[in-house]
């Protein structure tokens, strides 16, 4: 917390961006695509458009693609982005696993790879181990360093977006005040940036226009916790210190109104079923489910998640037991915000994914309080275990290609999400 409690100024959730920035995005989401329908779309003169297209190809980020069907006048110019001229680096911070990835400038994935979550190590140690391999996935994708734009760290909150430091995250207890953002640009040379990990898989969605249309949208994480993302009419919604979408933070009451209850987390989190699982078996629950010997509750969610999967009777009474709580906190901000399209993602969703789907498609068919009106629709990610690593390389490559700016407006393009 800032010195005196006093929270930060919230950032500014811009919708607009440079004019250089929303022709690459349009030519990106939209291409291959002339100049005359970039002027059309964006409310550009045409010598503006042509001078922001001419920098554009200057700088390799976009190339002619050929010319459009004759309709009886001279056949346009077709653009597109050249997906090779940059890529990205995300990573997805986690006390469950760390995963890094690699999108080029279209958004396609590259190549990736993954390790075991931070653990308790320091946290210095852990960053020079990222940077390593950051290094050896570039140099196995054969990425030349001068063609990447940055790193984008997608990391569980609570943070102060504005230092680029780990605040308090519950999950990563020695990482508290941590300024990772400089940390891993003083280890590695490269730009950084850093988000929550949920809202990071939200703008993966959202640049991969698997969500383009949606009026409210919201993208549930659940990797070591369970968080959300949301995006409202094509802005993400940050709350007072960017750090909105907590849904795992949620009190359930106590079943028999004695106490505090528990959070969201503390009855579908991993964590809980992990314990669950192994106070089942100690009390000589019968189930297939053989425990890691290491007591790593991650692997062990992992692996009752499996076991669900195959039709184990225990292990199936604790994944849906875990997929009905979410699916309670899921209706509780469906109804709050009234959304139009969720999305699930996370590496816990990563297995028993469709479990959860299930779950949450039927309880908001009966408590939606809007579903007269319309419907939600719910799905799994495409990159359901990498999708805030994706996520947070789609960050860096628009905070890096297309910035937002003040003052300049574009009435028929559509808002970006940073």
């Amino acid at each position: 917390m800032p010195e005196g409690g006093r929270i930060p100024k919230p950032r500014a959730a811009l919708t607009t961006a440079t004019s250089r920035g929303l022709v690459l995005d349009l030519i990106r989401s939209a291409g291959p695509i002339s100049r005359v329908e970039l002027a059309e779309r964006t409310g550009f003169t045409q010598a503006t458009m042509s001078t922001v297209v001419r920098q554009l190809i200057r700088e390799g980020l976009v190339r002619e693609a050929g010319r459009s069907e004759s309709t009886g006048g001279k056949p346009r110019v077709l653009l597109e982005v050249d997906p090779d001229a940059r890529f990205a680096v995300g990573i997805q911070l986690g006390a469950d696993f760390i995963t890094f990835v690699v999108t080029n400038l279209s958004g396609a994935l590259v190549g990736g790879t993954r390790i075991r979550g931070v653990g308790p190590s320091d946290p210095d140690l852990t960053v020079a181990r990222m940077a390593a391999q950051v290094d050896a996935l570039l140099t196995g994708l054969g990425v030349a360093p001068g063609r990447v734009v940055g790193i984008g760290i997608a990391a569980p909150g609570p943070l102060d977006l504005d230092s680029g430091s780990l605040l308090a995250p519950p999950t990563l207890a020695a990482w508290r005040d941590f300024p990772i953002r400089d940390a891993v640009r003083r280890a590695t040379g490269f730009p950084v940036t850093i988000d929550n990990d949920a809202t990071a898989a939200a703008i993966g969605e959202f640049w991969s226009g698997s969500i383009a249309g949606t009026a409210a949208h919201c993208t549930v994480y659940m990797g070591a916790g369970i968080g959300s993302g949301i995006v409202l009419g094509g802005t993400v919604y940050r709350g007072a210190s960017s750090n909105a979408g907590e849904i795992g933070q949620l009190w359930v009451s106590a079943p028999d109104g004695a106490g505090p209850g528990a959070t969201v987390e503390d009855l579908a989190g991993p964590k809980a079923i992990a314990a669950s699982a192994r106070a089942g078996l100690a009390e000589g629950r019968r189930s297939a489910v053989e425990l890691s010997p290491e007591e790593d509750p991650f692997l062990d969610f992992e692996l009752v998640a499996a076991a669900a999967v195959d039709g184990d009777p225990f292990a199936l009474e604790l994944i849906t037991r875990s997929a009905d709580h979410l699916a309670t906190a899921i209706v509780a901000v469906a109804n709050i915000l009234d959304l139009d399209s969720i999305v699930l993602a996370g590496p816990s969703f990563a297995t028993a994914g469709p479990l959860y789907l299930v779950a949450a498609e039927r309880r908001l068919a009966e408590g939606f309080f809007a579903r007269a009106r319309h419907r939600v629709q719910v799905r799994l990610s495409a990159h359901v275990a990498d999708a805030a690593a994706v996520g947070a390389a789609a960050l860096i490559l628009h905070q890096e290609l297309a910035p937002h700016s003040a003052g300049q407006t574009a009435p028929r393009a559509r808002r970006l999400p940073i």
